[in-house]
């Protein structure tokens, strides 16, 4: 094969691969970068092109390769070459990712040249991640339920010895006693019936349910508890489908989420339930949920309080954890609501941010007919709009959440671009850069949220539309932010099929 085959070659293969394929020199200048490089670091391929392959890590690790370089070409050794390794990228805003990195050496001409391969390893670590919490979940779940079993027996012997004392007469100091032993054994009793749901050995008993009902029922509790400072919206969608819950245990879930709003807002506030249909039908919205296509019924319960650090989060569904031990908190309740869920055949998903307030989706499978071929319906191809190349600007400060929406977006034949907060968005507009949408989250750091990005961008860029999204229920969490009604929210997680049609409906 010619010199002209083996570089047309080399161009088709750096082209299409999906992974960042990177050619440098001896000195560890880039001679040549494929188009995937560009897209997972952030730069244009122009900006990386003669420059050192440390612009693309942070500087411990530039300083070890460096090393690594030297120490090959002088001896021989294989530290890294032909040997790979997970490492960490720099990408242009300054943020760090998982990488694996495979490195590849050629002498061409008495010319030293490094081929390297970069694969991101975001989503596996996500997924990794997310499976180590779901096991460790698991095993708690499986050590809570056979301390709750063992419990249970022993409570069992002291109640029944306990009554019994009871029955063959006492004084009445002696019953005062008695009576308050059997009261204490009744609570140890219902503890123990609580991790026993956490652990998934409960006995649920589930009835086909509509749980607008259910929730209609609870409320006329919970607003006779919560207190006047406390405000309870509802968002019940006109039609939803049944699904199989047990109505007692729902109840109770729902009273505990309720009452967890009430304590993150000690000053009063407002929090909101909603119940609608969801169908999960694409990759994008399954990978964001984690959870199986099909249709759920999704009951949503949002707070505008005090938010949830990340280390909470991690652990909010864990027994015995809670931030509320000051307060008499045991750090059962989202367990056994978790538990429940489970046990029902649903999902439940956290979002949250400090000092916004907390959102938790509980979604309940519906039983439904499927098509001749056991699939659940999914949205057709030709009803998702397509864009025409114009470019979206994705404002989102969760890395994770914004490469998604990239991909979301970019699958959409749309162009884009990403900032991590409204500030930096806006930082982009003002350069000149052109923008026909931007898409934006609600809560980011910095000075500029949402809302008042949107307001800038009307006042300052009138032909530019403005799409905004929100892991809330609903805009509950939004008014000390200088929410409107102006502007439609799209909640997440959504479908690729709603992405589309917002989109669209801007951009006609």
């Amino acid at each position: 094969m010619d010199h002209a085959k083996d570089s047309a070659l080399l161009s088709a293969i750096m082209e299409t691969t999906a992974d960042s394929m990177i050619v440098s020199d001896s000195r560890g200048m880039m001679i040549r970068v494929n188009p995937a490089t560009g897209r997972l670091f952030g730069y244009r391929i122009s900006e990386l092109v003669g420059q050192s392959v440390n612009l693309l890590m942070p500087d411990a690790l530039a300083d070890l390769h460096d090393g690594f370089m030297r120490h090959h070409i002088e001896t021989g050794e294989k530290r890294i070459i032909g040997l790979g390794r997970d490492v960490e990228g720099l990408r242009k805003n300054g943020s760090l990712f998982p990488v694996h990195l495979s490195v590849g050496h050629a002498d061409i001409g008495g010319e030293q040249l490094f081929v390297g391969i970069l694969h991101d390893l975001t989503d596996r670590r996500a997924a990794e991640d997310a499976l180590a919490r779901s096991q460790r979940l698991d095993a708690i779940g499986q050590l809570t339920g056979g301390m709750a079993h063992d419990f249970n027996n022993l409570l069992t012997v002291i109640i029944g010895n306990l009554e019994l004392l009871e029955m063959r007469g006492v004084n009445d100091r002696q019953l005062a006693l008695i009576e308050d032993s059997l009261d204490s054994a009744e609570l140890g009793a219902e503890l123990t019936s609580r991790l026993l749901v956490f652990a998934r050995r409960g006995d649920l008993k589930p009835v086909k349910s509509d749980l607008r009902d259910l929730c209609k029922a609870t409320l006329a509790i919970l607003r006779r508890t919560i207190g006047d400072d406390y405000r309870v919206k509802t968002d019940f969608a006109a039609t939803i489908s049944q699904v199989m819950v047990d109505p007692v245990q729902l109840q109770s879930a729902l009273i505990n989420l309720a009452l967890n709003a009430r304590d993150a807002m000690p000053g009063g506030g407002e929090f909101l339930i909603s119940v609608s249909d969801v169908i999960i039908d694409d990759t994008y919205m399954a990978q964001e949920t984690d959870m199986e296509p099909g249709h759920y019924v999704r009951l949503f319960v949002s707070d505008d309080g005090e938010g949830m650090g990340p280390e909470a989060q991690k652990r909010a569904f864990e027994p015995f954890f809670t931030t509320k031990s000051d307060k008499g908190g045991t750090g059962l309740g989202l367990a056994m609501v978790y538990g429940f869920v489970r046990q029902s055949g649903g999902h439940i998903t956290l979002y949250s941010e400090p000092g916004h307030g907390t959102s938790f989706g509980l979604y309940f499978p519906v039983s439904q007919p499927v098509h001749h071929d056991g699939s659940t319906p999914a949205a057709n191809a030709a009803d998702i709009p397509q864009g025409q190349g114009q470019i979206v600007l994705i404002v989102e400060d969760n890395p994770k959440v914004r490469r998604l929406s990239v991909e979301r977006v970019r699958d959409l034949g749309y162009q884009t671009l990403d900032a991590r907060n409204g500030d930096a968005a806006y930082e982009t507009l003002v350069s000149g850069t052109h923008v026909d949408v931007v898409f934006s989250d609600l809560v980011m750091p910095g000075h500029l949220n949402g809302y008042e990005l949107a307001a800038k961008v009307r006042q300052s860029f009138p032909d530019v539309q403005v799409l905004l999204t929100s892991g809330y229920a609903s805009d509950v969490v939004t008014a000390s932010m200088g929410g409107t009604t102006e502007y439609d929210v799209l909640h997440k997680p959504y479908r690729q099929v709603e992405l589309a049609r917002r989109l669209h409906a801007l951009l006609a």
